[in-house]
C-alpha cells in the first residue's frame, strides 16, 4: 500500500470534480467503483474508489480518495491497494505507487 495525505484549499466541489476527472482521463483502464457523500452541518466527506489495470504488474489496483471538511481547509487521504503479486508478502508495488504519483500530479 501506498499512502498520500494533504491539505488543500479551494473549492470543495471543484476539488473534488478534478481528481475524479484527472483519475478517469490519466488511464484508459480507469473507472469509479464507487463512490459516498456525506454531511452533517458544516462537515462534508467524500470518498471515491477507483481501479485501474497495472500494465508493469499485469493485475488490477485501487486507489481510495477521500475528501473532508468541516469548514477549515480540505483534508485529504489517498492511499491504493492491491499492486502486489506476491501471496505471503508484499512485492512489486510499482502501480500502486504509480497511481498515487498520478493523484499527486493532480494536485
Amino acid at each position: 500500500m501506498a499512502k498520500l495525505e494533504r491539505t488543500l484549499r479551494g473549492d470543495f466541489n471543484q476539488i473534488l470534480e478534478m481528481i475524479e476527472r484527472g483519475i478517469l482521463e490519466g488511464s484508459m483502464s480507469a473507472t469509479l467503483e464507487e463512490s459516498s457523500d456525506f454531511r452533517d452541518g458544516d462537515a462534508r466527506c467524500s470518498v471515491r474508489v477507483f481501479e485501474r489495470y497495472s500494465y508493469l504488474g499485469g493485475n488490477r489496483l485501487s486507489l481510495n480518495v477521500t475528501l473532508f471538511t468541516n469548514g477549515d481547509g480540505i483534508k485529504l487521504s489517498a492511499i491504493t491497494a492491491g499492486g502486489s503479486q506476491a501471496m505471503f508478502m508484499k512485492i512489486n508495488t510499482f502501480g500502486e505507487e504509480a497511481f498515487l504519483q498520478k493523484l499527486a500530479e493532480i494536485l
